[in-house]
């Protein structure tokens, strides 16, 4: 913006004062300027894949084991069961909602597996019974959320009521899981692949394909954008809300199979602060809190980043006590970096150019 004054003007960048003259009128932004703004957004938007990168390679650095195979496997397998739930909590907090629940979802799925299978349960009738069970305790949420209660509170109740009914459940013992229909999910392979990577890379296809291109995946960004609008437009919010917390009930139960089968066993602490896990490496993917803005592919970064640092923790012998030190530090930073240092930036940037 610039106010003639005779043969001078003052003008304003950044919140700071220049005097220019004239007869060298600023015609536009300069090129550095373009590029310097371009540069600033796009490191804070990117800044999970480029926080990655700079950890492989310090890690890469720091220990010989960091890029083995069998280290980059193990990362891939603990990851799966995260990647798997984090998928249906991107659906959920499209909506601007949250769910607190998947990891007692998680222990409650464990619990049902292992006792089912002892009951004489075949394998394909237990996996199909506790992801109708995960669904149906997900789908109640979405109603109580669409009733008006606020997510958090729902699915911080379920958070807590659930896990109990896994510890009422299993009397609190852990119960062994030794059927190898079931240990495949956890242990087994296909052409080399395992099978938890093989389950995630199927859930992650099907997510990004129902976020972009279905009807349910642009409605609930819709209802996450700007939910008055959304109802205005006729769109069902109370359906959105039913299905797409009911999507995350059941993959937290997928996940918790998957979980379940890597441990051999079945027990109420599982996925014991699990939520947490997810949540974090959904906001570092890049998904808005507030809705309306989603993506699967950065869920996947997120949950990578959130194993990797914890593999890197443990390969340099740090005390474990310190590692959710860190995790905790990492979702801090998670929810700073993509609310209020990226909408700083993006309006630093958007000023910038105007008064220019």
């Amino acid at each position: 913006m610039q106010l003639p004054l005779s043969r001078f003007s003052f003008s304003t960048t950044s919140k700071v004062y220049k005097l220019a003259r004239l007869d060298h009128p600023v015609t536009g932004p300069s090129g550095l300027n373009q590029r310097a703004r371009r540069l600033a957004v796009l490191s804070v938007r990117y800044g999970t894949c480029i926080g990655l990168a700079l950890w492989l390679v310090a890690m890469a650095c720091s220990s010989d084991y960091f890029l083995t195979t069998i280290n980059l496997l193990n990362v891939a397998r603990q990851t799966a069961p995260i990647i798997i739930i984090g998928v249906g909590s991107t659906f959920v907090m499209a909506t601007a909602g949250i769910d607190l629940s998947v990891g007692a979802i998680v222990a409650l799925v464990s619990c049902l597996t292992s006792a089912w299978l002892t009951d004489g349960l075949t394998a394909s009738l237990v996996v199909i019974a506790v992801i109708a069970v995960g669904a149906c305790l997900g789908a109640l949420n979405g109603f109580l959320v669409w009733l008006g209660i606020p997510a958090f509170i729902v699915t911080l109740g379920g958070l807590v009521s659930i896990r109990g009914i896994a510890f009422v459940y299993s009397n609190g013992y852990a119960t062994p899981i030794t059927n190898p229909a079931i240990l495949w999910l956890g242990r087994g392979a296909v052409l080399g692949v395992d099978a938890p990577i093989l389950i995630a890379l199927l859930v992650v296809v099907a997510g990004v394909f129902t976020l972009s291109r279905s009807q349910l995946g642009l409605h609930a960004l819709a209802v996450g954008g700007r939910e008055e609008a959304a109802r205005v437009m006729g769109l069902p919010i109370g359906r959105i809300k039913i299905l797409v917390y009911g999507i995350s009930g059941a993959l937290a139960a997928l996940g918790g199979l998957v979980l379940a089968a890597r441990l051999s066993n079945g027990s109420p602490n599982a996925g014991m602060g699990l939520e947490l896990d997810v949540i974090s490496a959904v906001v570092l993917g890049g998904t808005s809190l507030f809705g309306g803005s989603a993506t699967i592919i950065g869920t996947i970064i997120g949950a990578l980043f959130i194993g990797f640092i914890r593999n890197g923790l443990n390969l340099l012998d740090v005390n474990p006590y310190w590692v959710q030190v860190v995790t905790g530090i990492v979702l801090v930073a998670a929810v700073l970096l993509n609310t209020i240092v990226n909408r700083r930036v993006e309006q630093w940037a958007r000023v910038s150019a105007t008064d220019e």
